[in-house]
């Protein structure tokens, strides 16, 4: 069997290990390590006494070592690179001599003797090495800015996350989920769903496509049900969220809510509604498709139950406290309650709201809304998906102003 050799550094870790044996064995038994360790590293004798008059360490080079490739070997690595349209250099090492004799008779490169000598013994690495050399002075494109890549719109919507801690009710985490079904082609339906950090109420809107129309739509049947003021809508970057028009909307209807966004990327900084939209959403509707106009008012009415059935019986725990020690967090709640109990233990709601809350959650029967909610989905998988060929009307979902915004779209 060939014997592998060892390298430098396993070499002088074996020679460390036998250092403290050497220095405590007899002549004899020195002389019989030295067989063994001459055996083993495959050098001489005399090298390794030398090695052993002290603990065997690797010292770093005093002087570097002269190049043993030049220029000319550089040269002839560049053009054959390129003529290999850059494989690896792996893949590339092997074929430089004879590249290297096609490209001479071709006359596109000149090879001397030496040059061609040097091209049978350079090793994966040094090439490697030259490539990096070669392949940082070639002329690239310039890096697009990241403050020049974002839009007008995005730059007026700073970037921040909304704190963990935060105990004052309104600052809702907004996104959509797609109900695309497995293929992500022609129009189909969003639903999108408002988070509200501190309290974990929830807000829950079909829309059929992600026009400014639809999405303008789904954030005022929304902000209509909603018992208290919003003070935040924290999106991702989305242009269905930051555009003009929904810029424009927000200025002009909601002038006190504060408009902000995620990190590129960070779908982290959207964290609580990201956990909704797999624990509320997904778990409730699925993965299907829908893609139809019906379906979308379906599901609104499906989301009119399901918003009575969550904010008042679903229990959600909040974090109080985060520590970290030895390596370990430790986290701690407070009580479980419900987003209705969580919002009438606040100061941002009137008595008389505390009080209509208490009277609807004394009629309401967790079970008959349990059952609602399935007999509802089951209808909702009975209607049939878009025919092809055949053009949803997003007009028939709308809830604001469908008359006026559909006499807008009209042509002239």
């Amino acid at each position: 069997m060939p014997r592998k050799r060892m390298c430098i550094d396993e070499r002088y870790a074996y020679l460390s290990i036998q250092y403290l044996r050497y220095v405590a064995a007899s002549r004899q038994e020195r002389s019989a390590l030295l067989t063994e360790m001459a055996e083993v590293t495959g050098l001489h004798r005399k090298a390794l006494i030398r090695l052993m008059r002290r603990e065997p360490k690797r010292h770093r080079r005093r002087t570097g070592r002269k190049r043993s490739y030049g220029a000319k070997v550089d040269q002839v690595v560049r053009v054959v690179d390129a003529a290999l349209d850059h494989p690896c250099r792996e893949r590339l090492t092997p074929m430089l001599p004879t590249m290297a004799d096609h490209l001479h008779s071709l006359g596109r490169l000149s090879v001397s003797a030496e040059t061609r000598e040097l091209l049978g013994t350079i090793s994966v690495s040094t090439v490697g090495r030259i490539l990096r050399r070669i392949r940082q002075d070639a002329h690239h494109l310039p890096r697009r800015d990241y403050a020049r890549g974002i839009s007008r719109i995005q730059a007026q919507v700073p970037i921040r996350k909304i704190e963990w801690y935060t105990s004052t009710p309104g600052h809702f985490e907004v996104d959509l989920v797609f109900h695309s079904g497995p293929y992500a082609s022609g129009e189909f339906v969003y639903t999108l769903q408002m988070v509200d950090v501190a309290t974990g109420w929830s807000e829950l809107a079909a829309v059929l496509g992600r026009s400014y129309r639809v999405i303008e739509d789904a954030f005022q049947r929304c902000l209509s049900r909603l018992p208290f003021p919003v003070l935040e809508i924290h999106t991702d970057n989305g242009s269905e969220f930051l555009n003009a028009h929904m810029l424009r909307f927000w200025k002009e209807k909601y002038q006190g809510v504060f408009l902000s966004r995620t990190r590129p990327y960070h779908s982290q900084d959207n964290r609580f509604v990201e956990h909704r939209n797999g624990a509320l959403v997904r778990a409730l509707v699925g993965h299907d498709r829908l893609d139809t106009a019906e379906q979308t008012r379906h599901l609104n009415r499906l989301y009119d139950i399901v918003w009575s059935y969550f904010n008042f019986f679903q229990p959600v725990m909040r974090l109080t406290s985060k520590t970290y020690a030895d390596g370990r967090t430790r986290r701690k709640h407070d009580d479980v309650r419900t987003p209705m109990q969580r919002l009438c233990q606040s100061d941002v709601v009137s008595p008389d709201t505390i009080d209509r809350f208490r009277q609807d959650f004394r009629g309401a029967d967790p079970f008959i809304l349990l059952e609602a909610i399935g007999s509802q989905l089951d209808q909702l998988f009975r209607f049939p998906c878009a025919t092809p060929g055949h053009t949803e009307d997003i007009f028939e979902t709308l809830d604001y102003d469908t008359a006026t915004r559909k006499e807008e779209a009209l042509p002239r």
